[in-house]
């Protein structure tokens, strides 16, 4: 039986993955920018300097730390209002504490929004643990968040689940030695992708079905 079960948050637990896009029209037309066809994908799934050297990348000169200040307020208002879970969250929630596996959120936002996010929803209970890519000093791809996710619960990493949606989360995943499973929300694998990930799965019903099945150890 797996040690811990560590959960991403954006388009993993919750369809927000839309919402941060929709995030990003408001927050750059500040600036009098405006959103082309690759920066949402790219920091999909990143926090801090990551995130940071990507935003820097496509609009040089320009205050970086104002951007994200700004895109990060739009998107908590925007899922303030519109968040809905992701089918399956309940089902595999309650396999899980029933089966005594301690469950982590492991995400690249704040604590301020993973703490509304689960209050809102009614899973806050299932969690042992948060942790924000804002906590570790390298943010995913490095394994740093899951890393320190599993420390805050005493599970080995190599008997950890992660359950991931993106691409920078599973390259995370796997580079920490963890039994990583992509649930793929707005991009679907690429065949890199999909080799680093132990499995691909359609939905979280279909991980807790593994997990009842013995396939995920």
């Amino acid at each position: 039986m797996i040690q811990a079960a560590i959960f991403d948050m954006d388009g993993l637990m919750f369809d927000t993955e839309p919402l941060w896009y929709k995030a990003w029209t408001p927050a750059l037309a500040r600036f009098g920018l405006t959103l082309d066809d690759t920066l949402a994908d790219e920091c999909r799934g990143t926090s801090g300097a990551v995130r940071d050297a990507v935003i820097s990348r496509h609009f040089p000169g320009y205050d970086v730390h104002a951007i994200t200040q700004a895109l990060d307020g739009e998107a908590a208002q925007i899922i303030a209002r519109e968040m809905t879970k992701k089918p399956g969250l309940d089902e595999l929630l309650a396999w899980l504490d029933a089966a005594s596996v301690p469950c982590v959120v492991a995400s690249s936002s704040s604590h301020e929004m993973i703490r509304g996010n689960l209050e809102r929803t009614g899973v806050a209970q299932y969690f042992r643990a948060a942790v924000s890519g804002r906590d570790v000093e390298h943010g995913k791809p490095a394994p740093d968040v899951f890393l320190a996710a599993a420390a805050a619960v005493g599970a080995e990493p190599s008997r950890s689940l992660v359950l991931e949606d993106s691409f920078a989360g599973v390259r995370a995943g796997h580079a920490g030695g963890f039994v990583t499973v992509m649930v793929p929300d707005l991009m679907q694998p690429t065949e890199e992708i999909a080799t680093l990930a132990d499995a691909v799965c359609g939905s979280l019903l279909d991980v807790r079905d593994l997990l009842a099945a013995g396939e995920l150890e």
